[in-house]
């Protein structure tokens, strides 16, 4: 899941040619990006708040990316900044279960569902052939 190779599989679902810039190690930044129209590259800048290897993840988005900037003061990052993405991880009967939890503003949760549909599909075939 958090390997380059495999996050850009299943991160497709939120946008084609997403990756990360960084590691996941506690404390460390980290740049959660895409091609924008212009052709740079944008995206979330995020720090791993915590991480606890196959139990439990936290991602802060801090701000935004755009054109190569880093946004974290802008009255549209104020709105939502900090923002959490949580994912917990389980084992039950040799299964791995993965539960997500963001925080996002009303007006994306319905698009934000169907993306994570599409993405914990490609992420299970994922596991399962590897």
């Amino acid at each position: 899941m958090l390997s380059q190779d495999t996050y850009r599989e299943w991160a497709k679902a939120f946008h084609e040619g997403s990756h990360y810039e960084g590691n996941w190690e506690k404390g460390t930044e980290m740049r959660f990006l895409g091609p924008q129209t212009d052709g740079e590259m944008g995206g979330m800048f995020s720090r791993i708040k915590e991480n606890i290897p196959y139990e439990f993840i936290s991602i802060e988005h801090l701000g935004m990316i755009a054109n190569g900037e880093i946004d974290t003061e802008s009255e549209q990052v104020k709105q939502w900044a900090p923002s959490y993405e949580n994912y917990t991880f389980t084992e039950n009967n040799g299964q791995t279960n993965v539960k997500i939890e963001m925080q996002t503003p009303p007006e994306y949760k319905a698009m934000f569902e169907g993306m994570w549909a599409k993405a914990l599909d490609t992420l299970k075939t994922l596991a399962e052939t590897n």
